[in-house]
């Protein structure tokens, strides 16, 4: 751990089902503790009152807040952390961390993003970027297009043929992402993902 941070803001997995994601408390918990031991001053931003890293004791401090880009800024604004882990909240810290990098506002505000950092993050997000990665190296992989409209997404699954998969990306546990036998349930499901995903791989 580099030794110059005082203070780190950690990322949670924000709101979840119970037994769900259970490893992102756990590495959050573990995360929280390693800092504290390295005697750095840690940040919690989880709205999900029933976790381990929301237990007393875990984080110096604590915000219940949704794990959004409006709310992390405002926790940024006060607390002013030297550093952000965003790995240890799953596909909602991710995002979030993302859309925080794209917008300027770690940058603004001097947070380094500690651990993996947001071009990896990015590479295996989004699923245009991360087929693209696998193609320099020896790596066979299906034939797939990474599209953002129902007019391409209908475009790639033709020239492809049925049956086709959908894997939508920056997507929730899988959300959007299923087999699709036929043109009926391709549409179905394509229409389904774009309303939470900009992007699909087909």
């Amino acid at each position: 751990m580099e030794k110059n941070l005082k203070k780190v803001l950690v990322l949670g997995s924000g709101a979840l089902k119970i037994g769900q994601a259970g490893e992102f408390d756990y590495s959050g918990s573990q995360a929280l503790k390693a800092l504290r031991e390295e005697g750095i001053g840690s940040v919690l931003v989880n709205p999900n009152i029933a976790t381990i890293q929301t237990s007393e004791g875990i984080a110096d401090q604590v915000y219940f807040l949704p794990v959004t880009p409006y709310f992390v800024e405002e926790i940024i604004k006060k607390e002013r952390p030297d550093g952000i882990l965003l790995a240890f909240g799953g596909q909602t810290a991710l995002n979030c961390g993302t859309e925080l990098y794209q917008n300027g506002i770690l940058q603004k505000y001097g947070v380094r993003v500690l651990g993996t950092s947001v071009e990896a993050i990015m590479y295996t997000e989004d699923r245009d970027l991360f087929v693209k990665k696998l193609d320099e190296i020896p790596m066979k992989t299906p034939k797939s297009h990474a599209v953002e409209s129902m007019e391409d997404a209908l475009k790639a699954a033709r020239e492809i043929g049925y049956p086709v998969m959908v894997r939508s990306a920056y997507g929730l546990g899988g959300l959007g992402s299923g087999i699709c036998p036929d043109e009926e349930a391709f549409i179905k499901l394509a229409e389904s993902s774009f309303t939470f995903s900009k992007q699909i791989l087909v």
